[in-house]
């Protein structure tokens, strides 16, 4: 892109009051930006308001500096860094079938996932979403979904937030083959800043095996608003979305809300009847969502060859019965009273009959082995593995 095309997208993309359905408008009806800056007032009101004309007539303020930032990191890095306009051949096809598709996009990563993963006969992708502060075992779910995902060739669409979002993104890196597009981080930010700070790592990872894109302008902070916008394109990205844990507020139902809008499958992991962090996706549920247990539920869906998938589930079921060899009869015991629900200290004595020292010595032990998660209020809760 020429300096002057992308000045003139920038400066559409700052005129006050032209959003992203205006500014569609007005590229439907003059063209290219540079042609909408040339058109009279009495033009401009024929397509928009008398005011937004009025601010298309103006240069807007900072212009000169965002158009300086953004080509010299679009210089520092051609192979990694990209601008995305409505009418690139690169422009993600599955955005341009939404309500609402941005009119610019700023992606990072390398050249060979912007080429393979946005044209309409790309891979599959799936939006995996949730809680920022999920339980443990809402962590592993989303990494191992993620991964199993992966392997099967799928690319994981996530927000890049704290909780299953990084999960998401961890699995299905560890999952996806070296040449993959393993997954896709929507950002609430300018791609110049990493947010959360947690996830500065994890970026680094994305951009060098998938892929990091905004709608919003480099320098942009996190603000609150942002990021309940930004789902549209993680849903709109996604053939389905998976919610792995949500509160009944939480904007992952946003998300799955924007894909059936869409007409896309949403999928949805129950949990403890008593656990906040599952109630959001029992609602899903009850609205529709098809009730997910394990990866192949939702591969099934994709239509993968059935070899496939059950070689997968075998590995997985292999590594959970690997994992719990090495312990004791009492542990093994422990586990299955613990089982997947939230229990406390009480509880566990009376269903072992250990006395107090005993019990918090082994949930010590187990706790390190990676089988027992301890959670607020003094409670533990049996982990998955797989």
């Amino acid at each position: 892109m020429e300096r002057d095309e992308l000045s003139a997208w920038l400066r559409l993309q700052l005129t006050p009051g032209v959003g992203n359905s205006s500014g569609r408008k007005l590229l439907a009806r003059f063209g290219l930006p540079q042609q909408i800056f040339g058109q009279s007032a009495a033009a401009l009101e024929a397509c928009v308001s008398s005011k937004q004309a009025e601010n298309l007539q103006q240069v807007p303020q900072g212009l000169a500096d965002l158009l300086q930032t953004t080509w010299d990191w679009l210089e520092q890095n051609p192979q990694q860094r990209h601008v995305l306009t409505l009418g690139d051949p690169c422009y993600p096809a599955a955005l341009l079938d939404t309500e609402d598709p941005p009119l610019v996009l700023y992606a990072m990563g390398h050249a060979r996932h912007l080429q393979a993963g946005w044209a309409r006969t790309a891979p599959s992708s799936i939006a995996v979403v949730g809680s920022r502060n999920p339980t443990a075992q809402g962590v592993a779910n989303a990494r191992q979904f993620s991964q199993t995902l992966a392997q099967a060739g799928l690319t994981v669409v996530s927000g890049l937030a704290l909780g299953i979002d990084g999960a998401a993104h961890e699995g299905a890196l560890d999952g996806a083959a070296p040449d993959q597009l393993a997954t896709i981080a929507v950002v609430g930010t300018g791609l110049d800043r990493v947010y959360p700070k947690a996830h500065f790592q994890l970026a680094h990872r994305i951009a060098q095996q998938g892929l990091l894109i905004s709608e919003y302008p480099l320098g942009t902070p996190p603000l609150s608003e942002n990021f309940p916008k930004r789902n549209r394109i993680i849903s709109g990205l996604s053939q389905a979305t998976l919610v792995v844990e949500a509160a009944l507020q939480s904007g992952s139902l946003i998300t799955a809300r924007l894909a059936v809008e869409q007409g896309k499958d949403v999928f949805a992991i129950p949990g403890s009847i008593h656990a906040t962090q599952a109630r959001g996706c029992h609602a899903l549920i009850k609205q529709g969502a098809k009730l997910v247990e394990s990866a192949q539920d939702i591969l099934e869906e994709f239509a993968l060859p059935t070899g496939l998938v059950g070689a997968m589930d075998s590995g997985a079921a292999h590594a959970d019965t690997a994992a719990s060899e090495g312990l004791s009869g009492v542990e093994q015991s422990l586990l299955t009273a613990l089982a997947f629900e939230p229990a406390g200290l009480d509880a566990l004595q009376s269903r072992t009959g250990l006395d107090t020292p005993t019990l918090q010595a082994l949930l010590m032990g187990l706790e390190l082995q990676g089988h027992v998660a301890r959670l607020p209020g003094s409670l533990f809760q049996r982990l998955a593995r797989g």
